[in-house]
């Protein structure tokens, strides 16, 4: 769980990154869980775009991802989703106390 201190210092991180991911029409499939997941190892920050044309409200899909990513939901703005999971082996991102 993270402290208020850590998700504002993720919030500054991820108004950098760009939004490399989308969830689309077909919603949330085992592909789009499988490159999520090889994209939160690797980099531990993502953005996760929305498009339009997916009828779920963002907050429940931001919900579904986290369940099924085992992954923190850092903010949602707008289309936009920013997710956070902890490397444990190789973490890229050291978080304030």
């Amino acid at each position: 769980m993270l402290n208020s201190r850590q998700i504002k210092y993720l919030k500054s991180l991820g108004n950098k990154l760009e939004s490399k991911y989308q969830i689309g029409k077909n919603e949330i499939s085992h592909n789009t869980i499988v490159l999520l997941d090889q994209a939160l190892k690797k980099n531990e920050l993502i953005k996760v775009c929305v498009l339009n044309s997916v009828k779920e409200e963002k907050i429940n899909i931001a919900d579904e991802l986290k369940e099924q990513l085992n992954c923190e939901v850092i903010q949602i703005v707008g289309n936009v989703i920013v997710l956070f999971r902890k490397n444990l082996k190789d973490g890229k991102i050291h978080l304030p106390n």
